[in-house]
């Protein structure tokens, strides 16, 4: 499907499946904000993919430089169409006894106050116009309580909670929210969850993880007609009929 002429932000976008989404719409023809805290990471995709991406470096936990790549993005390309709410952290990985608190927060701070601070900036200028399209990154961990993963869980649900309520807050001015669950993916995270050996996620070997530009290309999916039914949903990757129907044999 063609983005040619929109533009996508996705945060998280300097490893993993947010740089892997990247390359995926800029293919599909969208402009990209790619959006980490990560500068170098970002400054350097960005000119792999040429004058149609823009680096934005960016701590998704402070509303104030949500709202100014945000607005970057209408400074670049007119407006906001599509924004990928994929920044998110899995640290740390402690039991509650001995969690760290301030480290715990930040999780919360990233994981979920990052995906409302996409939102809150977002949502009015595309309300305004009456389209557009807001995707979370969610977890399977949003659903299932996992030891030592305590923030990731209670974020991740919230986040999804977040998502449901933004549905109903915007689907009847025009703007699509809905969630994206891609299960495991051979990313960085998945590497340190390896190495913390806590749950049966650690456990895994790495070949049951699926490539990063899985869920990157079911992101494009989402976008397009097709995925209308599923406004106000979570989408899982795990279920064989959403592969095959995002091209993901």
């Amino acid at each position: 499907m063609s983005m040619t002429g929109k533009c996508v932000l996705i945060t998280g976008a300097s490893k993993g499946i947010g740089a892997a989404a990247a390359r995926v719409f800029a293919a599909a023809g969208a402009n990209v904000a790619l959006v980490a805290r990560n500068g170098d990471a970002i400054a350097e995709l960005a000119g792999e993919i040429g004058p149609s991406a823009i680096a934005i470096p960016c701590d998704v936990s402070r509303y104030w430089e949500m709202e100014a790549a945000v607005e970057a993005c209408h400074t670049a390309f007119g407006q906001l169409d599509v924004l990928i709410n994929n920044a998110g952290v899995v640290a740390p990985i402690s039991m509650l006894a001995e969690a760290d608190p301030d480290a715990w927060g930040h999780a919360i701070d990233i994981n979920l106050k990052g995906v409302f601070n996409g939102m809150r900036t977002a949502l009015p200028g595309m309300m305004a116009r009456g389209e557009g399209t807001i995707i979370t990154v969610s977890s399977g961990a949003a659903h299932n309580a996992l030891e030592g993963w305590s923030a990731y869980c209670a974020s991740k649900a919230g986040a999804a909670m977040l998502t449901r309520s933004a549905d109903l807050e915007a689907r009847g001015a025009g703007v699509r929210v809905m969630g994206l669950s891609p299960g495991t993916v051979a990313t960085d995270m998945q590497r340190e969850i390896k190495a913390s050996g806590v749950n049966p996620v650690a456990a895994l070997d790495w070949s049951e993880h699926i490539p990063a530009d899985w869920p990157a290309k079911a992101l494009l999916w989402m976008c397009g007609p097709e995925a209308g039914d599923f406004a106000g949903q979570e989408i899982s990757l795990r279920d064989p009929d959403i592969r095959r129907r995002a091209g993901l044999a």
